[in-house]
């Protein structure tokens, strides 16, 4: 058994406790105690956790800086976790107070934060030893060499269509799947389109397999933000699908953006310029030689990080 290291989780999806960073803290040796913020060794704050508003509040002004002088002085005295906020949703690396952070942000010079876009999670590490992280709605995880590799004429041969996979139809995804719609046959799956779906997380069907029938996967992220980009662009690849996504052009940090289409880019012209490149074969035969990653991912930088933040929660 590794050494012992108390975790506590507090804000964080349903299922961050099989994911990819709690396997990686047991890969380097520590075994994971899950436990109750009071009694942690390291205070996990995810994306859903409560914002505090102003302490005291309810307290008369004049007394507000004495009471919380006296609280500050006991809480210095009790031995406080080392904290970590952690988002996988678009949501800043300081939204949330914490000693560390992991997020989706470029440009941000602090030691004691990370960027760690969501798509890794759903990588096969297993060339670097780390096994047990799943994909379930995909229906499996991500092959590097295949997103290395050119897209492949196969999605050409597919019907000229497009899928939208989606639990809401809020901006900018409403605007898109309508222009899309002009354009081309758009069919949505999801929540919001089969209301006999509770969540995404519920659904009967592997998006692998459903995009098969498509050549297009329209995979808009929510919004823009430099750095944001999830899963959405390599499932489409891996799925033998030419992504078309609405994404911030930053996003060349991660993938080749000659790989897919980004709309974002045309909006100025109301997309006009998509429709002629999903009919232009010239231009989608280019698409097949391309591939989604040039640079090999590696863990290595997250697993140093994690490091550090093991060593001094434990120390």
């Amino acid at each position: 058994m590794g050494k012992i290291i108390k975790i506590a989780a507090v804000g964080v999806a349903h299922d961050y406790r099989s994911g990819l960073i709690p396997l990686l803290i047991k890969t380097a040796g520590y075994s994971i105690e899950w436990t109750a913020k009071a009694k942690c060794d390291l205070l996990i704050l995810g994306p859903f956790t409560a914002r505090q508003g102003k302490r005291y509040r309810w307290l008369p002004k004049p007394v507000r800086p004495t009471i919380g002088a006296i609280v500050n002085y006991f809480e210095k005295k009790r031995q406080r976790p080392l904290t970590l906020f952690h988002t996988a949703e678009n949501i800043r690396h300081d939204e949330i107070a914490a000693d560390f952070s992991i997020s989706f942000d470029l440009g941000v010079n602090d030691k004691r934060h990370l960027r760690f876009p969501y798509w890794m999670e759903f990588i096969d590490w297993s060339n670097e030893g780390v096994t047990g992280n799943a994909n379930p709605r995909f229906g499996k995880l991500l092959s590097i060499p295949r997103l290395m590799s050119p897209l492949g004429r196969d999605f050409l041969n597919k019907p000229r269509k497009a899928a939208l996979f989606c639990s809401h139809l809020r901006e900018p995804r409403k605007l898109l799947y309508e222009r899309m719609s002009r354009m081309m046959e758009v069919q949505g799956f999801g929540p919001y389109f089969d209301s006999s779906i509770s969540t995404h997380h519920s659904t009967e069907y592997k998006k692998i397999d459903v995009l098969q029938d498509f050549a297009f996967n329209l995979c808009p992220e929510n919004g823009l933000y430099p750095g944001y980009c999830t899963e959405k662009i390599p499932e489409a690849f891996a799925a033998d699908c030419l992504p078309i996504t609405w994404v911030d052009s930053n996003v060349v940090i991660d993938f080749n953006p000659e790989s897919f289409i980004n709309m974002q880019q045309f909006a100025w012209q109301d997309f006009e310029p998509v429709l002629d490149l999903v009919n232009d074969e010239n231009r989608l035969e280019k698409f097949a030689c391309e591939p989604l990653m040039r640079r090999e991912p590696t863990l290595a930088e997250v697993r140093a990080f994690l490091a550090e933040i093991l060593a001094q929660a434990t120390s």
